[in-house]
Formats: C-alpha cells, structure tokens, sequence
C-alpha cells in the first residue's frame, strides 16, 4: 500500500477546508437575503402598474424575462453555429481560428460597464434607436455570446469521434451528422452556457443602465424604455428610501434565477438520459 505523504494531508485539508467556507459564505448571502427581504414582500410589490408608494416590481420581472429571451434568441444561434464551425468546418492550422478564439477570450474578460458604454453609443446614439429593450438585449448578446460559443466549444469537443464515423459510414452527410447526432449528443454542455449566460442577463445592471434606462413602467415594444429587476433593485437602494422593498426585490431575483437553473439543470439531465 502506497503510504501517504504529510503534504498530501495537508492538501486534502485545505480542498475540504475551502469547499467549506465557499458553501458557509454562500449560505450566509443567502439567508441574509432572506431575513432581510422576505417579511417585506407584500402584495404590492406585485401590482400591474408602478408607483412611487407602492414601487411594484412586477413591470421590472416581465422586462427581464423579455430582455432574457430576446438576448438568448441572438446569442445562442450564433454562439452555437461559431463553435459547429471552429470544431467542425475549421482547420486546426486555421489562422482565422486562433484570431476567434483570441477574441472570444478578450471580450469574456471586458467589465460589463464597457459592453454598456459599447451599447450605447453603438445602438443608442449611432443606430438612434434610444433608450430601449432591443438596445439593451443587443448588448446583453454581445455581452453572453463568449461564454456560450465557449461552453459549446467544449461540448462539440467531448463528443466522442465514433458518433460521426458512425453517421457517415451509415452515408449520412456532414450536415446531417452535425444537427442530428453530434449536437443532440452535446446538448448538456450547451445548456450548461446557455444557464450561465441567462444567470448573467438576469443579474446585470451596469449595461441595461447605459442601454435600456430606468424607467420602471412595463414595456410597450422593444423601443420602450424598461428597467429590469436588477436595475429596480439598484434603483431603489440607491434612491435609500426604499431600502426594504430592495431587499425583497433581491429575494425574488434570487428565487427567479433558483428557478431557472433548477429547471434548466432537469432539462439538462433529461436530454443526457435520454442519448
């Protein structure tokens, strides 16, 4: 039997001893969001229309969830079909290749306050489109297609070789192959992106500020100008005279972005059984 070292002790202690900590601090952010929010959730918060006497968030929550889905429909096409090419079209010694990659790894290291100032003298100012939602979903886009193209990447990459040698010796073509075998199989690893980015859409404020402004009524079209529960939140506490309602606000983001990454984790695991 292999005898353990001193030093590999330490090591296993300190593994433990970070997960630890990592889990109490998470725990203590989570419950203070709680005590601290959950007695003030009062029935008008949730209200149709906002005022300044009852600061309902409910026009924040349907502006997110609309700023969220038209973000995804942007970003995930073209993060997934980049990285179906870099894995799959793209040769390895493809100079193209290495500049996308580069860049990919360049803009998911940017602060979100650039892609915000980015959006809006982009889609604000130059393409006059204003303060508005489709202004601040272009930016979000921008903002979460690295992560995703990356993340598939990876999925694309793990996808055992067999898979395609199978598909084209049973004579399907390479497209065929690709959209019916080998994504189907990497379909986890992309939900996998697709969740961090809807956590990151969710949770940003810096960019939907210089984008979508502050207004917190519910929006009429994508050139309405729109606040997203992240922003209501911020908004709030700094004003400082609605501090309670903020803390509220904070647990329901909190439970909206728990809901979906539980729902997208069970999806996630249902196509994985199901290959």
């Amino acid at each position: 039997m292999k005898k353990t070292k001193p030093s590999d002790w330490i090591l296993k202690i300190l593994v433990y001893l970070s997960a630890l900590i990592t889990a109490l601090v998470l725990l203590f952010i989570i419950l203070y969001i709680l005590v601290k929010g959950v007695p003030y959730l009062t029935p008008s918060l949730f209200a149709l229309k906002y005022t300044s006497a009852n600061v309902s968030m409910f026009p924040a929550i349907i502006n997110t969830l609309i700023t969220c889905v038209i973000s995804l429909c942007i970003a995930v096409p073209f993060g997934i079909f980049t990285a179906v090419y870099l894995v799959e079209y793209a040769k390895s010694t493809n100079k193209f290749v290495g500049v996308i990659r580069l860049m990919t790894e360049t803009l998911a290291g940017i602060p979100s306050i650039v892609y915000g100032l980015f959006g809006f003298l982009c889609f604000v100012s130059y393409f006059k489109w204003g303060y508005s939602v489709l202004a601040g979903a272009c930016t979000l886009s921008i903002m979460v297609m690295p992560s995703i193209m990356r993340t598939t990447e990876e999925a694309l990459l793990s996808t055992p070789e067999s898979y395609r040698e199978g598909a084209f010796g049973l004579g399907a073509g390479k497209l065929r192959t690709i959209f019916r075998i080998v994504l189907p199989a990497a379909a986890p690893g992309i939900l996998s992106g697709v969740i961090l980015a809807i956590g990151r859409i969710v949770g940003e404020t810096a960019a939907i500020i210089y984008t979508s402004g502050t207004a917190p009524k519910l929006m009429h079209d994508v050139f309405s100008s729109a606040r997203t529960l992240a922003v209501h939140m911020y908004a709030l506490s700094t004003e400082g005279l609605h501090m309670r309602e903020s803390y509220a606000t904070a647990v329901v983001l909190l439970a909206m972005v728990a809901v979906i990454n539980t729902v997208s984790t069970l999806l996630a695991k249902k196509l994985q059984g199901d290959m």
